[in-house]
């Protein structure tokens, strides 16, 4: 998806209270990962968990939005990536709040003893395809070196009774997302379906999933009016990030 050019460049994106280069990573800062940091829910979280960090972009957003007192763990299994996303944490002002770990979710896993109250990923979520120009991305893009079978379980055994387990995905893939988590028995229990404009209809889905029932809330959100400035909604959700809002 697009990024606004004042903030962007080639090595990375500005906002209001970091920086992120991304030139070593994979896939680049965009607005299926701005969105997801925004909305995910922050509220009484200790101990939050990124996998799949990147360039550590949902790593700093959620520390942005919360006390000094909350720990995030973010995990990368490309050594780069994981390299630029610990650059990244030490140049920002959460330096001491943010863990960056370079390892495979799933042996990083076994060995963890922390319970999350919140759990994000912007996973990947293209069935394995035309092969990408490195190896790097074809590990961002396709769900081969995790699926999303095994996101599921890995996040169910690491998430505390009242915590949240959130991702970003397209439509269709979200709906099949939500079956799978359900067969094991997570309950999803909130959904932003986000389309471009009004007439469209929505190309990304907002999930957030708990291993408790509970009530269900669902909305839509909609990134650009008709005149194709960013919505009031859009607006709201990501001004405390985006420098010129």
């Amino acid at each position: 998806m697009s990024q606004p050019k004042a903030q962007f460049r080639r090595d990375g994106f500005t906002f209001k209270e970091f920086f992120v280069a991304h030139d070593r990573c994979a896939m680049k800062v965009g607005t299926d990962g701005v969105m997801l940091g925004a909305w995910s829910p922050v509220s009484n979280a200790r101990h939050i968990l990124d996998i799949g960090t990147g360039s550590g972009l949902l790593a700093l957003m959620l520390a942005q939005r919360t006390p000094q007192t909350v720990m995030i763990d973010a995990v990368e299994l490309d050594d780069q990536a994981a390299a630029q996303a610990q650059e990244n944490v030490q140049a920002s002002p959460w330096s001491g709040r943010v863990i960056v770990h370079t390892a495979d979710i799933r042996q990083w896993s076994n060995k963890n003893t922390v319970r999350y109250d919140l759990i994000v990923s912007n996973p990947p979520y293209f069935e394995e395809g035309v092969k990408c120009a490195t190896p790097e991305r074809d590990r961002a893009r396709y769900t081969t070196s995790l699926d999303h079978q095994a996101l599921l379980e890995i996040a169910a055994t690491l998430i505390t009774e009242e915590g949240f387990f959130c991702v970003v995905l397209p439509v269709d893939a979200g709906d099949a997302f939500t079956r799978k988590a359900q067969s094991i028995g997570w309950h999803l229990r909130l959904r932003t379906d986000v389309a471009e404009t009004e007439g469209r209809l929505p190309h990304r889905v907002l999930l957030a999933y708990s291993p408790r029932p509970g009530e269900f809330f669902a909305d839509r959100l909609v990134i650009r009016g008709p005149d194709q400035r960013y919505s009031e909604s859009y607006t709201a959700l990501t001004q405390a990030f985006y420098i010129f809002m």
